[in-house]
């Protein structure tokens, strides 16, 4: 049985932004709109975009990772 496609969706990308799709509204703290142009937007996950909430690719540049490094093992 195929499944409707969602209204809206949220991909996590590693090392990368929140690519978000579909309807919704971006607020701020206060509640005041954010304007976006698109359906489909990145957001900022590294805190260093010029343009946040908006990704603007220094996640690459300052090589940002979702993930900790792996552990070391003594040896």
């Amino acid at each position: 049985m195929d499944q409707e496609p969602a209204a809206s969706s949220i991909v996590v990308c590693p090392d990368g932004p929140l690519i978000v799709r579909g309807d919704f509204e971006i607020v701020t703290p206060s509640g005041a709109a954010v304007p976006r142009d698109r359906k489909t937007v990145a957001l900022c996950r590294c805190g260093a975009s010029a343009i946040k909430p908006y990704c603007d690719g220094t996640h690459k540049m300052i090589k940002f990772r979702t993930e900790p490094p792996a552990a070391q093992e003594a040896g």
